[in-house]
């Protein structure tokens, strides 16, 4: 129950006040699972580019964090080819950083900001993150290239 009215709570501020370039709603009529839209930020190479997330609130909601995963294919150290995200505030202490005060829109805020801003030292990517450690140009032309072909929307006739 307590679930529940959180949930309620969380989707409401969602939909009135979204954080910019965020957007977050419910998925058909099941509460636990929703869908989320992170447009990339401007002067980073996902600029222009709009990026699906899938969000699962487990059973356990707030004292769990939210499994969060990319459905639109990305270039970056801490994305993995499966859209998993390699993040403290999606794993509970003492590894990670989660906790109850944190919500949705804080989590999608710092998925946002880990997209501006990639953690090289902790990838899921261990490749991607040499790339952008050593070889910044190249990481940047590539993750470029990977939001023009799966997040920027084509306009059809």
């Amino acid at each position: 129950m307590q679930r529940a009215s959180r949930l309620k709570r969380e989707l409401q501020m969602l939909s009135t006040e979204p954080p910019p370039g965020v957007t977050c709603w419910q998925s058909e009529e099941r509460i636990d699972e929703l869908r989320a839209q992170i447009m990339g930020g401007t002067e980073t190479p996902y600029e222009g580019g709009l990026f699906s997330l899938e969000v699962k609130i487990p059973e356990r909601y707030p004292f769990e964090p939210p499994k969060i995963r990319f459905l639109t294919p990305i270039y970056h150290p801490n994305i993995d080819g499966s859209g998993r995200i390699c993040h403290d505030a999606l794993k509970l202490p003492p590894k990670g950083a989660w906790k109850p005060s944190l919500n949705i829109s804080t989590v999608l805020t710092s998925i946002q900001l880990l997209m501006a801003e990639p953690n090289p030292d902790d990838p899921l990517m261990a490749d991607i993150s040499s790339e952008f450690k050593y070889n910044k140009q190249l990481f940047m032309e590539k993750a470029r290239k990977w939001t023009q072909e799966h997040a920027v929307q084509k306009n059809i006739l």
